[in-house]
């Protein structure tokens, strides 16, 4: 892990992925779903304390007509000037408009965390720096299936796509 740029609260979201209750329910690795999501419960609180914009994104199953139980956001999540996003892909920008949204608002920086590493995560990742986004990483706000899953996001993937961090390595200017 890098030290993280200093951040501008102006041009920086953090964008939290599929932090629901039936998923932070599952049995993740290398911490549990719940510790994933208390470290990004802090974090946001601290984007919002800056003036930054905090991004919750969830999934919805595609052509059934009722969602599992557990598919809103684990309740005390959003707070009031948050975007939801609902996405129905892996990733939080296709089909979901986004991307417009984040450029109404002057945002290039994004700070992503969330469940899975490398899945929901990895695939919002991928698309945000063909988008031309400046990406961090909150390492310690995600878990994956498995630790080597995990690991292989955080150590190969995310260090060639911006900067991994903890939450703790964040700090606005």
């Amino acid at each position: 892990m890098t030290a993280a740029p200093v951040l501008d609260p102006q041009r920086t979201a953090l964008v939290l992925v599929d932090l629901m209750d039936r998923i932070v329910a599952l049995p993740l690795e290398p911490r549990k779903g719940t510790e994933a999501l208390a470290n990004s419960q802090e974090l946001a609180t601290a984007f919002r304390r800056a003036g930054a914009l905090v991004v919750l994104v969830r999934v919805e199953r595609p052509a059934v007509a009722e969602q599992p139980p557990g598919s809103g956001l684990v309740a005390g999540l959003r707070e009031d000037g948050d975007l939801e996003v609902v996405k129905r892909t892996l990733g939080a920008f296709q089909g979901t408009g986004l991307d417009e949204r984040l450029r109404e608002r002057g945002i290039t920086t994004l700070v992503l965390g969330g469940i899975a590493t490398n899945l929901g995560v990895e695939s919002t990742a991928r698309a945000a720096a063909d988008l031309g986004y400046d990406l961090v990483f909150a390492e310690d706000t995600m878990a994956a299936f498995t630790a080597a899953e995990h690991e292989a996001s955080v150590r190969l993937d995310f260090p060639r796509l911006g900067t991994v961090t903890t939450a703790a390595g964040l700090t606005f200017a």
